[in-house]
């Protein structure tokens, strides 16, 4: 058996899929017998978060370092990136991990830091979209699409968690000049469990973080679109946290919507597919979000945007699919599932096909294969 590995995962916030993704590769790395730690942002997260925190702490032998990290690039950048690495140096990693852009910024920065001081060290990034989901063409866009090829000289490993995402990135980046593999995000086999709707049910459910990128408003629109076309009242509940929670609030109270779609705030997974079968993924942007495996995993029927990886887990062709930034679109869809009872039996992915293309185990194994076969060609400390 190789020598266990002191692995530190970086990212900003710790909320929605990122952190799940970390969550799930901390759990299975230190079954395997390595010694995992998570650094992220101080300034995001609750309540839900922090009980999250708790469920993942007998895995985190490293413990977790919360430091300031902004979203966007500032000044402050540099006093986190010095903070950054005086915890790092102290943790003596084998493998820094970075997920998302200003994860992936400090894992590459403060890992190659440490090799001027000629210490070994892994440099990985892995996108989650995050950057990827500029355009090419705006100047912002510009800017950190060159960041990342320059970045790319600081990593030794690229992790797409999906096809799109790889696609993304030599479209807007380029194709990788480093070592580059594609790992699909996975669930865990708990996760594979039919969870019925609570007898006080409502028709569809969106669960995430309430951001414009989520598509909050599409879903309002959407839903109120649906009740026109079926010519009846219906219900909806949105569950999440987010900058924005207000604004949606505002919007559903302005439509005379606000006793047909309720809001709660961000629970564990579980308990929100309780409220609904239909889940309703409106996003404008995403890469592969765990929502959509969950979601499936539980018996679910998902009503996505084509966007992302998304069709990569519901099919290329589904009915389920709607056109990106579309309400009228998603109305239909959503419309659909409602009319035919039968309807999400007939058009969910089988699960045995989720199970063997989206598993946790497996995304764990092939990225430590590929944490161990970087350090084989960096030799011993």
């Amino acid at each position: 058996m190789a020598k266990p590995l002191r692995i530190l995962h970086c990212f900003r916030s710790p909320v929605g899929g990122v952190f799940r993704h970390v969550r799930d590769l901390a759990e299975e790395q230190t079954k395997a017998g390595h010694e995992v730690g998570i650094l992220c942002d101080s300034l995001t997260g609750g309540e839900h978060e922090d009980h999250l925190f708790e469920d993942i702490a007998p895995y985190l032998a490293l413990g977790v370092v919360r430091l300031p990290i902004r979203r966007q690039i500032s000044l402050s950048d540099v006093t986190t990136l010095w903070n950054g690495y005086k915890e790092i140096k102290s943790l003596r990693p084998d493998v820094l991990h970075g997920h998302g852009a200003k994860g992936g910024l400090l894992a590459r920065v403060l890992g190659s830091i440490l090799r001027v001081n000629r210490y070994r060290v892994a440099r990985l990034y892995t996108a989650h979209g995050g950057s990827l989901h500029f355009s090419c063409t705006s100047l912002q866009g510009m800017l950190v699409h060159s960041m990342e090829r320059m970045l790319e000289f600081l990593t030794d490993g690229l992790i797409f968690i999906c096809d799109f995402e790889r696609r993304a990135y030599e479209k807007k980046v380029g194709k990788p000049r480093t070592r580059s593999v594609l790992i699909y995000n996975g669930i865990s086999e708990r996760d594979f469990r039919d969870i019925p709707t609570r007898s006080d049910s409502v028709h569809f459910v969106y669960i995430g973080m309430l951001r414009d990128l989520k598509g909050p408003d599409l879903f309002v629109d959407a839903f109120a679109k649906t009740e026109r076309r079926i010519g009846r009242p219906l219900s909806a509940l949105m569950i999440g946290d987010g900058p924005d929670r207000d604004k949606y609030h505002r919007m559903m109270i302005e439509r005379g919507l606000g006793h047909r779609i309720g809001m709660l705030p961000a629970m564990r997974v579980q308990e929100a597919f309780a409220v609904s079968q239909n889940v309703v993924v409106p996003s404008r942007a995403e890469a592969m979000p765990y929502i959509v495996l969950e979601a499936l995993a539980a018996g679910k029927t998902v009503i996505a945007s084509r966007v992302g990886g998304i069709p990569e887990a519901l099919g290329e062709e589904s009915a389920a699919l709607a056109k990106p930034d579309d309400a009228d679109d998603l109305s239909r869809v959503m419309t659909e599932a409602i009319k035919d009872q039968e309807w999400g039996r007939r058009n969910m992915p089988n699960i045995e096909t989720i199970r063997r293309n989206f598993s946790a185990p497996v995304m764990a194994r092939d990225t430590l294969d590929l944490y161990q076969n970087i350090l084989a060609h960096r030799g011993e400390h």
